[in-house]
């Protein structure tokens, strides 16, 4: 499948529907239970609601641990593309945010749209619109 912008977010139904659905449903069953329980048991409700908070917290957090590095990734690559192409680093005026959104673009186009993002402080949909030659990114998480 070819990769546009109007096709380039990724969704990843076990990690969307599955993981955090069964995740959320998990915690709204842990605080019925909490308040149901809590005056006979309210040892096993408190247990019970503390781990339907703990699986809500390591889903996110884990979910945005792979988010950063990968962003930190992409930042890497980025700077090292932008120096193989231009003997130069990337500017920092570059948001991390805007140097992943010019991931899209190919080589021949990649540094004039450098400079008109930073010239124009493009933002980072700006950006992607802006790919004429789309290069596409099948390995985000």
């Amino acid at each position: 499948m070819n990769q546009n912008y109007e096709n380039h977010r990724k969704f990843d139904p076990l990690y969307h529907v599955g993981t955090a659905l069964l995740g959320l449903i998990m915690l709204i069953l842990s605080i019925v239970f909490f308040f149901q329980q809590v005056g006979s048991q309210w040892l096993l409700s408190v247990i019970v609601l503390g781990f339907g908070l703990l699986l809500l917290f390591v889903t996110v957090k884990l979910r945005g641990y792979a988010l950063q590095l990968q962003d930190r990734i992409i930042r890497n690559e980025e700077n090292f593309r932008y120096y193989r192409l231009t003997g130069n680093l990337l500017d920092s005026k570059l948001s991390l945010k805007q140097v992943i959104a010019l991931r899209f673009a190919v080589d021949q186009e990649y540094v004039e749209l450098v400079e008109r993002a930073i010239q124009e402080n493009l933002s980072p949909d700006d950006i992607k619109k802006a790919v004429r030659n789309w290069r596409a990114d099948h390995h985000r998480v």
